[in-house]
């Protein structure tokens, strides 16, 4: 079941990555490239992740996990550190740095929310960089603590989008006239 969940995140990674590239290329083409680009390389990790897991639960199931314990935690390694690259550090880089800096410079949503994306990316991809260099434990209360203001980012940005959308733009407004403007004529 949790590979089925993991599988539909990534299809929504896809998603939040390419559906607004329309809107963030108006602002900047190759920031909107990279942020989709960063999205497509989380996505790989969180599918590197799925896939040493699945493998280790294949291993239980033929009954040959049980003969080599250091293969069972090589996957599961596999696994821990897929997801401090992917959902770490890329997430971090692409939702943090990138979004943020794009939603800061267009104005498309407030400047206050866009800044923690600015404040939490660096933080949760130094956060993900010290867990992999043993400075601090993985799971522990500072690597919680400096995972916040991104999560905060990404949960405001999301209901922001909801309940009100992007703010009014002339990037936006020309986007929306030509696109009439090619329903017309078809």
């Amino acid at each position: 079941m949790g590979a089925v969940l993991e599988v539909i995140l990534i299809i929504a990674q896809v998603g939040t990555a390419v559906v607004p590239y329309a809107v963030f290329r108006r602002y900047s083409e190759a920031l909107a490239l990279g942020y989709v680009a960063a999205r497509l390389v989380e996505c790989i990790f969180t599918a590197i992740g799925i896939i040493s897991l699945l493998t280790f639960l294949f291993m239980r199931q033929e009954g040959t996990a049980g003969t080599d314990a250091a293969l069972g935690q090589a996957f599961v390694a596999i696994y821990d550190r897929a997801f401090l690259i992917g959902p770490g550090i890329f997430a971090g880089v692409a939702n943090g740095m990138i979004l943020g800096y794009l939603m800061y410079r267009s104005r498309l949503v407030p400047r206050g929310m866009a800044m923690l994306g600015l404040i939490g990316g660096p933080l949760l991809v130094a956060a993900a960089i010290a867990v992999m260099f043993d400075v601090i434990d993985h799971g522990s209360a500072v690597q919680a603590v400096a995972t916040i203001p991104e999560a905060l980012w990404e949960l405001s940005f999301g209901i922001y989008l909801i309940v009100k959308g992007f703010r009014p733009s002339p990037i936006l407004a020309e986007l929306d006239s030509g696109l009439v403007a090619r329903g017309a004529s078809a």
